[in-house]
């Protein structure tokens, strides 16, 4: 983890003395002070460092009134990054000054000579507001990921005797700051079980953050996983926190790994190795204390076989490799999850003590389970809605594919009396369902039979959060 850092001030200023008796205030301040004397080594220094806050002085070569120079540093500065605080400072103040730093970005004037106190006061402040700001932003954009995720956690039911020995593993490992690969079916919970590790370890008062990497299209990649300045590219009109500083000191799920474009996989490869990543449209490099959670229904190991994965970014994500067993292989957790399901779902659709007769019972431990938990969830859930009964038998269960699929080619679409009152989203879903059925939750094969990018499909995926 990482320690607390002084917060770092860049102070400019052609006079070396006020450069000199700024630095000893700063510091003594428990600031870390870097230097510039020209507005060139200004401009360098900001692009290439992290400042939290700049002491501009108005003035430089050009002449010792007008303050242009100062006004063209401040736009200079704000175009770079908009979100350090800037105060100017000068001896030749007026009002109009004052308002024209303002409308150029400045945070704040100091007229020389100044109070010691003013000033430390001005910095402390701004830094504050400063970091405030970026927590909010950070904040918001964390929300927007909640409510994308919003229902896909359940709580972790391990009654068989396959399972406890993963939690065993992976409460071992939750300890420690090494990356996990969490292999499996789809549906068997993998994004739980990241969440668990999380919970267990010593990051967790911070954020896990949630990437689909099947749903990070090729041109966005950077931008989603490392952020972006304003102005960066054509679209980007204000700056974006990315994936790897909203998990600052907590952990990153990456999911669906296998789904990362081979032109990718270099940098992301890079930033696991050096722990240092830049914004897009930005040089200034940052930090990335951050633990990697990876997951894949894919064989990785055969996609780098065929070139399609890389060996040396796949050593970086396998330290530790945890395999769930699919559902049909976890017997004794199939009643529990299911009570658990009923529950909730009875309390979602203010449905009191249902229950599932002896035959659904039955049923549900011998099926197959090809969608695995997400199927039992949606299974439960259907089965609650269609009851009208307490008792919950296989007539609301519809556990055959086989079996719906003859009823409705028996029947036909035409014979369905609602088919007309249908949205195309819910069409679409209930194609998809079928065909993740048909071939047995296989999301590779799912896309291709569908005539869908792999992008294309893993967006619907979470659009009808399946």
């Amino acid at each position: 983890m990482s320690q607390t850092k002084h917060p770092r001030i860049l102070v400019a200023d052609d006079d070396h003395n006020i450069l000199a008796a700024l630095k000893l205030l700063l510091s003594c301040a428990d600031y870390e002070v870097t230097l510039a004397s020209q507005p060139e080594q200004v401009v360098r220094l900001f692009k290439q460092e992290s400042f939290a806050c700049v002491l501009l002085d108005l003035n430089f070569n050009l002449d010792t009134t007008s303050g242009e120079e100062g006004l063209l540093l401040i736009e200079q500065l704000k175009q770079i990054d908009d979100a350090v605080p800037v105060v100017v400072m000068t001896g030749w103040a007026t009002v109009e000054l004052a308002v024209n730093t303002m409308q150029k970005g400045a945070a704040d004037f100091i007229q020389k000579p100044w109070e010691n106190e003013r000033v430390l006061a001005i910095v402390e402040t701004q830094i504050r507001l400063a970091k405030q700001f970026h927590q909010t932003q950070k904040l918001g954009q964390e929300n927007q990921l909640l409510k994308a995720e919003s229902g896909r956690f359940e709580p972790l039911i391990a009654e068989s005797q396959s399972m406890k020995q993963v939690l065993t593993m992976a409460n071992q490992v939750a300890i420690s700051d090494i990356n996990v690969l969490i292999i499996g079916e789809n549906g068997t919970g993998k994004s739980l079980l990241a969440e668990h590790i999380h919970e267990m370890s010593g990051r967790s008062e911070h954020s896990l953050i949630n990437v689909n990497m099947g749903a990070i299209t090729e041109s966005l990649f950077e931008s989603e996983m490392f952020g972006h300045v304003k102005g960066a590219f054509t679209d980007a009109r204000e700056n974006r926190i990315g994936r790897f500083e909203l998990a600052e000191q907590g952990s990153l799920f990456l999911d669906e790994i296998g789904n990362i474009p081979l032109s990718q996989q270099s940098k992301l490869l890079r930033v696991l190795e050096s722990q240092q990543f830049e914004k897009v449209g930005s040089s200034k490099t940052q930090q990335a204390d951050v633990r990697i959670i990876a997951a894949t229904n894919a064989n990785i190991e055969q996609f780098v076989k065929d070139g399609l994965f890389r060996q040396d970014l796949l050593y970086r994500l396998n330290t530790v490799v945890l395999e769930l067993p699919p559902l049909r292989q976890r017997l004794d957790d199939i009643v529990p999850m299911a009570e658990y399901f009923l529950d909730k779902f009875s309390k979602k659709y203010q449905r009191n003590d249902l229950y599932f007769s002896a035959a659904a019972t039955t049923e549900l431990i011998t099926y197959q389970w090809p969608g695995n938990i997400r199927e039992l969830n949606h299974m439960i859930e259907r089965a609650v809605v269609l009851s009208t009964e307490q008792e919950i038998c296989l007539t609301q269960l519809v556990l055959t594919p086989k079996a719906a699929d003859v009823a409705i080619n028996k029947q036909g679409l035409d014979d369905y009396s609602d088919e007309l009152e249908r949205t195309l989203d819910d069409i679409e879903s209930e194609i998809i369902q079928r065909r993740l059925q048909r071939h047995g939750g296989n999301m590779v094969d799912v896309a291709k039979s569908l005539g869908l990018s792999r992008s294309a499909f893993y967006r619907r995926i979470d659009k009808y959060n399946l």
